[in-house]
């Protein structure tokens, strides 16, 4: 071997059998002694000639002889062999390229002038656990690092599909295949045609998707993740942290985080699927940062595809029946909705998507998986994945004198399987105007880090991914007054994650977390469902969303999605509390504040006494106190009241010479003097009254008078 100059000891089986039992152990285990193996052989090596191996080279040792047992055929692989060494007769049918595979890389840092070594290990590796494949950019006091590829070292791999020999296959079947990965000296060592015995060792390995390691929790993390969770506003945190370059959406930020964290699914014993992904759908004006949003997606989920609406089919979407040129054979491929299965699918342009295929997507959406039937083959293919679509209105921008149904433009059996809808508009205000133009400016003039400024915002670009083998990660991003302004909140500055934390938090939650119900949340989801179909069959506009039985599911998935998030094994009336909020702003487009959690409990308990009342407990009555002279009104909305509400309100239109206020300033004026006040619902009932007779028009939080 060293006269040849090679690198491969070939070692006969038998010797080791007549030397101690050391040839049955490598046979049954041979991951724990392959490795020491190379090492003693290598010493030895070097001690007769020094000069043979350059540094870092090391000598491997292959293996010949009967293998009796454990000579094989690609069909007589079993679950048995796995772990173990084989030896595999056939013919090799595929011989893919040779590709470098890197082993050791060196990173210069000009800063301190000193060196930094890092190793790599993949899933096919034998001398320890895999690790991340992502290159160091920084060490660990900050300082940037320059990869030295000159001092770095690769090793050669390539991967083989060896198949049974004719004569040896049962007949009437097909040969079997298997795959083989070659190493090193081994590489180029045989063509396709050609028939081998290979000697390795049989292991079970994953896809390429989840071949290699994401990321590492440390104690640290885990410590850091629990404070997270017992703080009072984690919920806000986790959606300002979620895409902070991106200023506002505050609602669909936090509704975003809910999606990645999901709710749980259930397979019944009758074989019924209830999903716990939750699908999304974003509806609104050009340049409100829409696709933005789903770039963010894309860059905090561990497995999410993008696609958009113009350039995806519905077989796409699904999958698709071809046939190979060789064989002539039908077979499946794989849509972007199978390919996403346990991940997140963005579908941009929502809108610009034909019917038809439209139409494919929605027993993905709703029973998460793809039934195909045609050419021969019948299948049913898992598609467990979120939906987060971006669409624009039908008439390119949104017309807010039309309902949302029609704006949308879609059927209602697409939209019920949306369990949050959100409309976002170009609102044209001054404030808002000055606020956004302010934070893009600070993204635009801040320094990067290329340029000796600190790391942006979001640390990634498209579709970067940060750095996820440094374990040491900080949890907070410093805060930057040039990046972050001057926004505070309550007195101190708002807080934001980092990407790298968010990932670890998200993934925590999500895969650790199984939230089970409480019968307190289940009657309070009950009773919310029950108020929402009341709302939306007296609504005179609508809201996004129908409200089907399906809305009732999507109560208790985001109520699951916000117990994840407080790392709650009980979903309470507080994850209930705050998916409503979502829900509502979601569906209504507007924000649920105190006083209107406290007026619409006041009218759901008015409404349950009422429903008492017409079963017949008619009896006591007489015995129950007066409600105040407040609730009285507000409950029956007199026509007293109303003609008042007229008089007041119109003479201050007129004395001040206003065509335009908003409903904020309704209620200050109304309220002036006042024996008994309007409540918030109450203005808001008249006001639809006095629109529907054409006095005025309620155009979001502004009421323009119209006579």
């Amino acid at each position: 071997m060293i006269n040849h100059k090679r690198r491969r000891l070939i070692v006969n089986i038998s010797d080791l059998h007549s030397f101690n039992n050391l040839a049955t152990r490598i046979l049954k285990n041979p991951s724990e002694y392959m490795q020491p193996f190379f090492d003693a052989v290598t010493e030895a090596a070097k001690s007769i000639d020094p000069k043979y191996l350059k540094e870092g080279e090391i000598v491997h040792v292959g293996f010949e002889g009967p293998f009796v047992s454990r000579l094989v055929t690609p069909r007589e692989l079993l679950s048995k062999f796995i772990g173990s060494m084989v030896c595999v007769v056939g013919i090799v049918t595929k011989c893919s390229l040779v590709r470098p595979k890197v082993v050791k890389s060196v990173h210069f840092c000009p800063a301190t002038e000193n060196f930094t070594v890092r190793e790599y290990r993949d899933i096919t590796s034998n001398n320890g656990l895999p690790t991340g494949s992502v290159y160091p950019t920084r060490d660990e006091n900050g300082n940037l690092l320059v990869t030295e590829y000159g001092l770095c070292q690769y090793k050669d791999h390539q991967t083989l599909s060896i198949q049974e020999v004719p004569e040896n296959a049962a007949p009437g079947q097909l040969p079997r295949t298997v795959d083989v990965i070659v190493e090193d000296d081994l590489v180029d060592s045989c063509k396709p045609g050609d028939r081998v015995a290979i000697v390795g060792i049989y292991k079970a390995l994953p896809g390429k998707s989840k071949g290699s390691v994401n990321g590492v929790f440390s104690p640290e993390d885990l410590k850091n993740i629990k404070k997270i969770a017992e703080r009072d506003d984690t919920f806000d945190l986790l959606g300002n942290s979620l895409a902070p370059s991106i200023y506002g959406h505050s609602w669909i930020k936090k509704a975003v985080v809910l999606l990645m964290l999901g709710g749980v699914e259930k397979n019944l014993k009758n074989g019924t699927h209830l999903r716990g992904d939750i699908n999304m759908m974003m509806v609104g004006d050009p340049s409100v940062a829409k696709s933005q949003l789903l770039r963010a997606i894309m860059n905090i989920a561990p497995l999410a595809i993008s696609t958009t609406g113009r350039g995806s089919s519905g077989v796409g979407l699904t999958a698709a029946v071809t046939s190979d040129q060789e064989t002539g054979e039908r077979r499946l491929e794989a849509g972007a909705m199978v390919l996403g299965d346990r991940g997140v699918v963005c579908i941009d342009e929502f809108d610009k998507m034909n019917d038809q295929d439209r139409v494919a997507i929605h027993e993905v959406m709703e029973q998460q998986t793809v039934t195909i039937a045609k050419a021969g083959i019948h299948a049913s293919l898992n598609a467990r994945c979120s939906v987060v679509a971006a669409a624009n209105p039908i008439y390119g921008t949104y017309d807010r004198s039309l309902t949302p149904t029609k704006n949308i433009g879609l059927p209602d059996s697409l939209l019920s399987r949306f369990d949050l809808l959100f409309i976002v508009l170009d609102q044209m205000d001054a404030d808002i105007d000055r606020h956004i133009s302010e934070h893009v400016l600070r993204m635009h003039r801040f320094r990067s880090a290329i340029d000796g400024g600190e790391a942006a915002l979001d640390g990634s670009s498209r579709y970067g991914r940060e750095d996820e083998a440094d374990t040491d990660s900080s949890v907070f991003v410093r805060y930057n007054r040039m990046l972050h302004g001057r926004k505070t909140e309550r007195g101190r500055k708002l807080d934001n994650l980092t990407i790298k934390f968010l990932k670890k938090y998200i993934h925590y939650a999500k895969h650790r977390i199984q939230p089970e119900l409480t019968d307190e949340a289940s009657e309070q989801i009950a009773t919310a469902y029950a108020d929402l179909r009341n709302a939306s069959s007296n609504a005179k506009t609508g809201g996004t969303l129908p409200i089907t039985a399906r809305t009732l599911e999507t109560i208790i998935r985001l109520s699951t999605a916000h117990a994840k998030l407080k790392l709650s094994r009980k979903i309470t009336k507080v994850d209930v509390e705050a998916a409503l909020k979502v829900l509502n702003f979601a569906i209504y487009h507007k924000e649920l504040t105190e006083m209107e959690d406290r007026e619409q409990e006041r009218e759901r308990e008015q409404q349950r006494k009422q429903r008492a009342d017409r079963r017949g407990q008619t009896a006591d009555a007489m015995e129950v106190d007066d409600p105040p002279l407040a609730q009285q009104a507000t409950a029956t909305g007199s026509v007293e009241r109303i003609e008042a509400f007229k008089t007041i309100f119109g003479q201050h239109m007129r004395a001040n010479h206003k065509e335009t206020v908003s409903i904020a300033e309704v209620e200050d004026i109304v309220n002036v003097g006042a024996d008994v006040h309007y409540s918030r619902v109450e203005i808001m009932s008249i006001l639809e009254k006095l629109q529907d007779e054409n006095i005025l028009m309620i155009a979001g939080e502004t009421v323009h008078m119209i006579v």
